[in-house]
């Protein structure tokens, strides 16, 4: 592993912002613009037009990330508005803030 190597926890939505999903990876920047883009045209994300990120964590280590995706991912809808609210209030749409 990369000293600098940093994981991402982070929950998308749809623009309508009527369903969530929670993911994980080690490169936020490629997977938000693979969810934007339907590289996986059979995905969740892609079948729903989860196309918006609006809340996001980062970690450098990944067993850390795991857990605290499995965390978030145990929680009720509530919960995880509540953790988004905390951040984003707006629920406005940060990839532009991260580069994407």
């Amino acid at each position: 592993m990369e000293l600098d190597t940093r994981y991402h926890v982070y929950i998308m939505t749809n623009t309508r912002k009527t369903v969530l999903y929670t993911g994980r990876t080690h490169d936020l920047v490629r997977r938000i613009n693979e969810h934007k883009n339907k590289v996986h045209p059979k995905s969740f994300t892609a079948r729903y037009n989860i196309n918006q990120l609006v809340y996001f964590e980062e970690f450098g280590d990944e067993e850390e990330s795991k857990f605290r995706e499995h965390q978030i991912k145990a929680g009720s809808r509530k919960k995880k508005v509540d953790l988004i609210n905390s951040m984003n209030p707006e629920w406005r749409d940060l990839a532009e803030e991260i580069g994407c």
